[in-house]
């Protein structure tokens, strides 16, 4: 009787941990620009609340960079790219911008963020 032998080669096993290796690497790479966007969204959510109807743009402004800086956001967006609307009684701060993060040599991920005081609808 013969037997077939199963299983992955050598060689097979290490392209498939190379391969699980970048993955990793990149979802490692993704976990800070995203945690930082839903860090501004909640700043910009909490400007855009609690009496900022009433504030001036220049106050809103200078409200979201002491909050910034609290929270180590002030180098990603200043308080000058804030887009600051009124709308129904209401203030809705928004902002775009793009994050680069380096990968590896000269290849980078490109993010591009859209945050905004209004709840997303669906």
């Amino acid at each position: 009787m013969k037997y077939r032998q199963c299983g992955m080669s050598l060689i097979g096993t290490i392209l498939v941990m190379i391969l699980f290796g970048m993955a990793l690497l990149v979802g490692f790479k993704m976990v800070g620009p995203y945690k930082e966007y839903y860090a501004l969204k909640h700043v910009i959510a909490q400007v855009a609340s609690g009496g900022a109807a009433d504030l001036t743009e220049p106050e809103l402004r200078e409200r979201y960079g002491r909050m910034a800086t609290s929270d180590s956001l002030d180098e990603t967006v200043k308080p000058g790219d804030l887009i600051i609307r009124r709308e129904g009684g209401g203030v809705v701060i928004s902002v775009d911008y793009s994050r680069k993060v380096p990968l590896v040599g000269n290849v980078s991920l490109l993010f591009d963020f859209k945050a905004s005081s209004r709840p997303d609808r669906k």
